[in-house]
């Protein structure tokens, strides 16, 4: 809780700050690269970076988390800033984030706000922003060391070497590996849903790190990722264009435990699970697990793609929806054929489903898919706290509320 003198101080500021937040992390993130070299090729994600990416989910974050504290009880105030926590410290601890890692960010975060604002930033507005800047990153900090504790990690001791044994080209622009501990120890279980990230090293010396989501049933004794990479973006990755080019079987990755929030809901109401392109990926985990539990479950599997010959691990989703006898696969294609006359034409169509009453959703795919059926289900009734989604990327979506 925000201390009653900076409360009035915060709530004054916050239209100014809020409106040169994209400015004080560009400054932030360059004073913090010059300084720590490392960090931008060893931690953060280079495209990301450049992109301006990054910058953006920092600034919103920051001024979501201060809105929170000055109006707590907000409308969906307290839920956003919980679930906006949740998601960062499962990002922070994929990546092996520490606490001591905090008090640099403080510093050259508020070198950039002084640099920025200038005269005024006075004595009493520096000690009510640092007020905010700690009680987030205490928050932070005591939610990984609830994953660590979790995952059987000590602080940022998450990694572990993990060989490739298979490697399927499962589309022409995606290929799926799967994983196996050299160590000879089980890959472990997971949450279906979760993710984990990969330290994959470049050309340049760098090494550069990424999450994918697990697309395997949880308790098998491999994990599989899927990797979709596209040499006709605007800037391909780097990453994914290194395990598509060179990743074979007998390589070793070095992989961090799993995490993420989006997980397979509890209990036994309807879920609704829609994906779009590789957003399948976390799709796939959660209908393994449904299958070996042989549940009866209502389940509404969507997944939109550009066509059949891109849609990743559709025979194998086919089959696990037709394992459960209460679950209905639809399918939209921007181009479909005849393989596939069931498929409709274009965009998910929401409103040609009949919804359960009381569906649990779980979304995975692009932002503007992610955005518009969340749209449709919330002007179709489906409450907010019932929509759970995974995007790939830093989350450019809660931040800005």
């Amino acid at each position: 809780m925000l201390s009653a003198s900076s409360a009035p101080v915060i709530r004054a500021t916050l239209p100014v700050v809020g409106a040169h937040l994209n400015e004080i992390t560009d400054r932030f993130y360059k004073r913090l690269f010059e300084a720590h070299p490392e960090l931008l090729r060893n931690l953060f994600n280079r495209g990301n970076q450049a992109n301006g990416e990054q910058r953006q989910a920092l600034a919103g974050s920051i001024a979501a988390f201060a809105q929170g504290l000055v109006d707590p009880d907000g409308p969906g105030v307290s839920g956003a800033r919980d679930l906006m926590i949740t998601r960062i410290a499962h990002k922070h601890a994929s990546l092996g984030v520490i606490a001591d890692q905090y008090p640099i960010v403080h510093k050259h975060l508020f070198a950039a706000i002084v640099e920025v604002l200038g005269d005024a930033v006075t004595p009493e507005v520096a000690a009510a922003w640092d007020e905010v800047y700690w009680l987030m990153a205490e928050t932070l900090i005591a939610a990984e060391k609830g994953l660590y504790e979790e995952a059987e990690a000590p602080e940022g001791s998450v990694w572990r070497e993990m060989e490739i044994v298979e490697r399927l080209q499962e589309t022409p622009d995606t290929v799926s590996f799967t994983l196996r501990r050299v160590d000879g120890r089980p890959a472990g279980t997971f949450r279906p849903g979760q993710y984990i990230s990969v330290q994959v090293p470049l050309a340049d010396g760098a090494r550069q790190i990424r999450q994918y989501s697990l697309s395997s049933t949880p308790d098998q004794a491999d994990w599989r990722i899927t990797v979709k990479h596209r040499e006709d973006e605007p800037v391909p990755g780097e990453v994914s264009g290194r395990l598509h080019r060179e990743a074979r079987p007998g390589d070793v990755l070095t992989v961090s435990a799993p995490f993420g929030d989006m997980v397979l809901p509890e209990g036994d109401g309807p879920l609704l699970l829609a994906s779009a392109g590789v957003g399948c990926t976390p799709m796939m985990a959660m209908l393994g697990r449904l299958v070996d539990e042989d549940s009866k479950r209502e389940i509404i599997v969507v997944h939109a793609d550009r066509g059949p010959d891109q849609h990743a691990h559709r025979e194998e989703q086919r089959r696990l929806v037709e394992q459960l006898p209460q679950a209905q696969l639809h399918l939209w294609y921007e181009q479909p054929d005849a393989r596939t006359p069931e498929a409709s034409v274009g965009r998910v169509d929401l409103d040609a489903l009949a919804l359960p009453k009381d569906v649990t959703v779980c979304l995975c795919g692009p932002l503007p898919f992610l955005r518009a059926l969340r749209g449709d289900l919330l002007r179709r009734g489906v409450p907010a706290t019932a929509i759970h989604y995974e995007v790939f990327g830093p989350d450019l979506w809660i931040a800005r509320g």
